[in-house]
């Protein structure tokens, strides 16, 4: 009788990490409060807070929060509604806000009005530029160590990630806008 129940419940645990593989999540609230604790101040400071919020008990409830809520719903929606942020940046050629949300990024210059946004296919490993209803793709991972950048005429062109890989492509494309003038 007793075997029957352990052979019962060792079937029941293989059956459940099969159906529940692959849901881990990011744990992006706890993620978020290590990442503050560890800009408070110096170690020791950081030490403490540290301490402070597993007495409080900060770290069990994010953590809890993140796995029974917050990885839930980045599992069967896709987004991680934490992993969302925004930011905003100005420059001499207006402000700009940059808001992510987890898949890719809308950046809305405030002067305008005008939105683009930013998409990485994980499928293709390829990131494009969508503007007036149009998607762009500009650069793909070929591997490691290269990609594929577009260049001003519209081809793809492998470029290294070096020094050198991204100085020759940056001369292609200031000869480009050189020549634009």
């Amino acid at each position: 009788m007793k075997k029957t129940y352990l052979s019962v419940a060792v079937v029941l645990a293989l059956g459940g990490s099969m159906l529940f593989s692959s849901c881990i999540g990011q744990f992006a609230l706890t993620n978020k409060v290590l990442d503050w604790n560890n800009q408070v101040g110096s170690k020791f400071v950081n030490e403490l807070v540290f301490f402070a919020f597993w007495i409080i008990p900060v770290y069990e409830v994010t953590y809890l929060a993140d796995l029974l809520v917050i990885n839930s719903i980045e599992f069967w929606s896709g987004n991680n509604p934490i992993s969302a942020s925004t930011k905003v940046i100005d420059t001499e050629n207006g402000r700009y806000l940059v808001v992510c949300d987890g898949n890719g990024y809308n950046i809305t210059c405030e002067t305008t009005g005008e939105v683009v946004r930013l998409d990485f296919s994980e499928e293709e490993q390829t990131w494009s530029v969508n503007a007036n209803g149009e998607s762009y793709p500009f650069m793909t991972f070929v591997d490691d160590n290269t990609v594929k950048m577009v260049t001003p005429n519209g081809d793809f062109q492998q470029v290294e990630l070096s020094e050198q890989g991204v100085y020759a492509y940056s001369q292609i494309a200031s000869s480009f806008m050189m020549a634009r003038r």
